[in-house]
């Protein structure tokens, strides 16, 4: 009988992976960057551990959605206050913070748990193709 593969959390090798987000659908990066932090793409994954890896995407402004989303889906952000509701389309928010779309496309499809700050301080997203993890990447 084989036993169950647990891994430790001191054995976790992280690596870096770059995606270039031009042209491509939003949801379909999300999913992408989201298995690669997580590390469902490596044959040692757990569940409960932390084995993900970096990802850096380029080229944030460039991502595209289908249909009339650019002007239907929105965002909302809340200050606390009464009255505080601010509110913004696909099209407003990528014109002044294009990382932040990525952003909460892919933290909204990570599991709701203690992991996902940590996850989440591993992606590097930027709006351009200039970036400053070059020497990670490895290119």
């Amino acid at each position: 009988m084989q036993k169950t593969f647990i891994q430790k959390p001191a054995a976790v090798t992280r690596e870096w992976h770059q995606i270039d987000a031009s042209g491509k659908v939003l949801g379909i990066v999300a999913v992408e960057i989201a298995k690669k932090l997580v590390g469902k793409h490596k044959r040692d994954y757990t569940p409960h551990v932390d084995g993900g890896d970096y990802v850096v995407v380029t080229n944030a402004s460039l991502v595209e959605v289908t249909g009339k989303k650019a002007t239907d889906k929105m965002y909302h952000r809340h200050s606390g206050y009464p009255g505080g509701l601010k509110s913004k389309s696909f099209a407003e928010l990528l014109e002044q913070f294009p990382e932040r779309v990525i952003e909460l496309a892919v933290s909204n499809m990570l599991p709701k748990n203690k992991l996902r700050s940590l996850r989440m301080n591993r992606l590097k997203v930027y709006a351009g193709t200039d970036h400053k993890h070059e020497s990670q990447l490895g290119k």
